[in-house]
């Protein structure tokens, strides 16, 4: 079949009923998503559509006795206009008059615009005479643009042609103010749309690269120049032809995602969410097991809407000279290559890029050395992205592109505005190999909200900010400022993420990579070992803080045992912060400070005292509890009254909780009268870096699923949980919380939170879950459950679980602990995305390690309960 069969034109005049025409839609659909399996040019078909719309249009404004009335005519406007249109794509339409509308004509228009209504056209119409067009377009931009891409289809063509004349006219939006909206206008849809355009959930035509980017450039050319295409400015020094046919590549391939999108979700979508990804990625013929294909066709849209934003700001820039005539005029020379315009650098001679590659490394030198310079000129702009496009081998294999490379990395501002931009305009990916892999390269999950490149670029951009935030992070900042060779650390963090993506452990691939680079850039050996242990342990200090028991000392001892030094310690502590910032904006809280700031002073101590010379435990037993009589006394407790009151508690206690804690623990303790009755404590909010709830009961097996799903119904996060008990068979148990947004608790809720967990352990056959939806973001991450028992001391048994992160899992988890007869002493809570990666230490009720078949039958119960739907 071609389009000749399925043209409007051809349909018979009895034909024309709203059935006929509805199946005819839906053949021509169906006609050209065949077409797009078949690999057909996008561009073909999206303007076949609007050719089809044409003739239909045409077909029924006639049959609507429309094509009689002498001063009306239909005319397209906005992406139809331009002759573009996508399976949902609103038809844009504007009936035009003349002079007005006799009742007449008006009867017929409506009975047109009901008849496309009926056929479920997504139709957009207005319907203004001439005089209405010029007060309209005059007073809103968007109205402007629309009829800027007016194009005819049928009746009065001198209507048309005069419409034509006022919207060309000078003073309807002269050329400069139309710019400067316009400009105004990008970069408040892009602030709209997150701004950098790295979204999981991107716009693909609002976002920042996306479509609306390439026809804002079409439309200011278009306004000023007077072309009705951007190939018409080629014969200019306003776009060269590689930038034409970049362009022209780049809209296609958005095309394709978009045509892509609107036939899966048969809406008029624009963001490609979660939901479809997986659809979409399937119809544009990406393959390959797990989630391969959605990341390859992700990482495809993320190259092509940075080349997008690269010649968007390009291509403005000169229009701003161009229009506005902003050419900056005072010149200052740096060096026999480049000189300073205004605030921008700019090369002296063109090809020097193309000659001397390494000049662009000492184009980004010049920017680290100079504090004047704010960004690079127009014209250099296009010469840096045209050599760019030409090398025919990596940068780092130049010895003089080395030298300066590593001159850069070490200057004080070299990892501020000059690697920004290395990274911005792609010279990165043309220096390191490994680079060019991970641009665009994302993750399938919820955890990770950027590119692997962008994350490492804002992992870098963390550490190099370092001193600006200091009351965020004071004591990394202390550390970062102590660093002799800071540039380890920026290689390092380059690295770390640099083989995901690649078959087999990141890390450890990425540390093979680093070494190598490091040897080549001529580090010593020590220096380049240190890098590589720094890529290869980037995640363990994360792992070690937010996943395992740091107040047992035998953790920490271990982690120590890996760092050995504390030149590494400081080198990882600094790297894991500005990490864990760098993943997305919600993932860093007071808690986690708080652990890593913890992990990093006590392994400091062990490391000091020496890894042969651990802290004995029980003189840090009887340290804590000689600091906490101090605190006591100040609050008018004696010696004698928290003495006997701690002979009821177990050594543990003591090392788990510091002096504070169990200062405020006793002194209530003391005054708690009833011990029928729980006492529920919740902490101060500037005394902590989360909320502290602190629960004394008498033990019961329902005690942690009854307060975790009061907890959970009040819409809080569990970080972490220690239940212990007493002596006499009283529970001490602490729940560290915090808001789902990482802040402490609202104090609103703390007092109706109080009482709702003291009457859950009163009667907690009475505590009910509350349902609660499962975010939509979260549906398309399901997996199964991972359960991985742990080497642990003797009576104890350890639990690693990573789950789905489904609302009320850890009343889940804890009723199988209940009716397992199992005790529950610690829970360690980490939320990642998507994905629950808890630690539980537990025993059986006759207080052993479980049995490997107790293991096998509780791991069992976990998979049942928590395997997804």
């Amino acid at each position: 079949m071609d389009f000749e069969a399925l043209a409007p034109n051809n349909i018979p005049e009895d034909d024309l009923t709203l059935p006929f025409l509805k199946n005819h839609l839906k053949e021509f659909h169906e006609w050209q998503v065949e077409c797009f399996y078949k690999k057909h040019k996008i561009a073909d078909i999206v303007t076949l559509r609007a050719h089809y719309i044409d003739q239909l249009l045409t077909r029924l404004w006639k049959y609507a006795g429309l094509a009689l009335s002498e001063n009306i005519c239909l005319v397209a406007v906005g992406g139809y206009g331009r002759g573009e249109l996508h399976p949902k794509s609103d038809i844009d339409l504007l009936i035009l008059s003349k002079e007005g509308f006799d009742e007449e004509s008006e009867k017929k228009i409506s009975a047109f615009i009901t008849q496309l209504w009926d056929l479920k056209l997504d139709i957009g119409n207005s319907v203004r005479t001439l005089k209405d067009c010029f007060e309209q377009g005059s007073a809103d931009i968007t109205v402007a643009t629309s009829m800027l891409e007016a194009r005819y289809i049928s009746g009065n063509k001198q209507a048309f042609e005069k419409l034509t004349a006022l919207i060309e006219d000078k003073d309807f939006w002269p050329s400069d103010r139309f710019f400067t909206v316009k400009k105004e206008e990008q970069i408040k849809r892009h602030k709209n749309c997150r701004g950098d355009g790295y979204n999981l959930e991107p716009d693909l035509k609002n976002g920042s690269g996306g479509l609306r980017d390439i026809q804002t450039i079409a439309w200011i050319a278009k306004r000023h120049f007077g072309v009705n295409s951007l190939i018409e400015l080629t014969g200019s020094n306003y776009i060269t032809q590689g930038e034409y046919r970049e362009l022209v590549d780049c809209q296609a391939m958005l095309w394709t995602i978009r045509f892509a999108l609107h036939s899966v979700t048969n809406r008029p979508d624009n963001r490609l969410l979660f939901d479809y990804q997986t659809e979409v990625a399937r119809m544009l013929g990406y393959s390959g097991s797990g989630n391969t294909a959605i990341e390859q066709m992700m990482k495809a849209f993320y190259q092509t809407i940075h080349r997008v934003k690269e010649l968007n700001e390009m291509l403005l820039q000169y229009f701003d000279e161009a229009i506005l005539g902003n050419i900056p005029t005072h010149i200052e020379s740096i060096d026999e290559n480049f000189q300073l315009r205004e605030d921008m650098i700019e090369l002296k001679t063109t090809s020097l890029f193309n000659e001397q590659p390494e000049s662009i490394l000492q184009l980004f030198l010049h920017i680290a050395e100079n504090p004047k310079i704010k960004g690079i000129y127009s014209p250099t702009l296009r010469e840096l992205h045209g050599a760019r496009r030409c090398l025919t081998h990596w940068l780092q294999d130049i010895p003089e592109c080395r030298d300066i490379f590593m001159e850069i990395i070490r200057h004080p501002r070299g990892i501020g505005l000059a690697f920004t931009l290395m990274h911005k305009y792609g010279i990165l990916a043309a220096y390191i190999p490994q680079w060019s892999r991970i641009v665009g390269q994302m993750q399938f999950d919820l955890f990770h909200a950027y590119t692997v490149d962008e994350h490492t670029h804002k992992l870098i951009k963390n550490i190099c900010n370092f001193n600006e935030n200091k009351q965020i992070y004071p004591i990394t900042t202390d550390i970062f400022n102590q660093l002799d060779k800071p540039e380890l650390l920026y290689i390092a963090a380059i690295f770390h993420d640099i083989a995901k993506g690649q078959k087999g452990d990141h890390s450890t691939l990425g540390a093979v990579d680093a070494r190598a680079f490091c040897e080549l850039h001529g580090l010593t050996r020590y220096e380049s070992k240190t890098v590589a242990w720094l890529v290869k342990q980037h995640l363990t200090m994360s792992v070690t803080a937010q996943r395992r028991d740091i107040s047992d000392p035998r953790v920490v001892i271990e982690f120590a045992k890996i760092v050995r030094d504390e030149k590494r310690l400081n080198l990882l502590q600094c790297l894991t912060v500005a990490d864990i910032r760098a993943t997305n904006e919600e993932t860093w809280n007071s808690w986690k400070a708080a652990l890593l700031r913890d992990l990093y002073l006590s392994t400091l101590k062990v490391l000091r005292r020496g890894l042969e010379s651990p802290p004995d435990i029980r003189d840090r037993i009887r340290d804590r509890q000689r600091k906490t009589l101090v605190l006591l006394r100040q609050q008018g407790v004696t010696d004698s009254q928290a003495k006997t009151l701690w002979k009821r508690f177990k050594l543990d206690y003591f090392f788990r909780y510091r002096s504070k804690q169990i200062a405020w623990h006793t002194k209530n303790l003391l005054a708690h009268k009833d011990h029928s009755r729980p006492m529920v404590l919740i902490s101060e909010q500037k005394s902590s870096e989360a909320t502290e709830i602190f629960v004394y009961h008498k033990e019961m097996p329902a005690l942690f699923s009854s307060v975790v799903t009061v907890i959970d119904n009040k819409k809080l996060s569990i970080h972490d949980a220690k239940i212990l008990s007493s002596r006499d068979d009283f529970s001490l148990s602490t729940f560290t919380v915090l808001e789902e947004d990482g802040s402490h608790i609202d104090p609103e809720k703390i007092q109706r939170l109080k009482k709702e967990i003291e009457m859950a352990l009163l009667a907690p056959e009475k505590v009910n879950r509350q349902q609660t939806r499962l975010a939509r973001v979260k549906r398309q991450f399901k997996f199964e459950p991972q359960v991985t028992f742990l080497p642990t001391r003797r009576k104890r048994t350890q639990i690693e679980l990573v789950a789905f992160d489904a609302p009320g899992i850890l009343a889940d988890i804890g009723e199988i602990f209940r009716f397992s007869g199992m005790v529950l002493f610690t829970a360690k809570i980490t939320t990642i995305g998507e994905r629950a990666e808890d630690l539980f230490i537990i025993s059986t009720a006759e207080g052993n390690a479980l049995t490997e078949q107790q293991e096998e039958n509780l791991k069992a119960q976990l998979m049942i309960k928590l395997s997804p739907d």
